[in-house]
């Protein structure tokens, strides 16, 4: 298996490990979430603290998908030898509409990139070093 086939799990999880940090790093509502019972505490757009109860939830929602992601790539790079090209268009479904939509404010070039690693690691034969 090649280096970049081996580094694209590590990357997307790293990116995982990052949204998670920043789910409860940034300015974030757990607390409030918490206090209200968790049950439908983000569902009224116009009450005090809704970005931040949104963000919160976003974020800790989009390091799971990306923890997710990143653990099935390990697994079937370590099964199969090989990248599954699926992974680079699945980050590239992510990320290209989040550039185009809030770039540069977000990471979300980060997934664009790491897609694009991903799909030339998927083509890549799995005899390689």
């Amino acid at each position: 298996m090649s280096a970049l086939a081996r580094w694209t799990p590590r990357l997307i999880i790293a990116t995982a490990v990052l949204h998670f940090g920043w789910a409860f790093a940034q300015p974030n509502a757990w607390a409030d979430i918490a206090a209200d019972g968790f049950f439908r505490t983000a569902v009224d757009a116009d009450a005090p603290g809704y970005f931040e109860r949104e963000a919160s939830i976003w974020f800790m929602g989009a390091g799971i998908a990306l923890l997710a992601l990143g653990t099935l790539t390990r697994q079937a790079l370590r099964t199969t030898g090989r990248v599954p090209a699926q992974v680079g268009w699945y980050l590239l479904a992510l990320g290209v509409p989040l550039s185009a939509i809030y770039f540069p404010v977000t990471g979300s070039w980060a997934l664009v990139a790491i897609g694009v690693l991903a799909l030339v690691a998927a083509r890549r034969p799995a005899s390689l070093d």
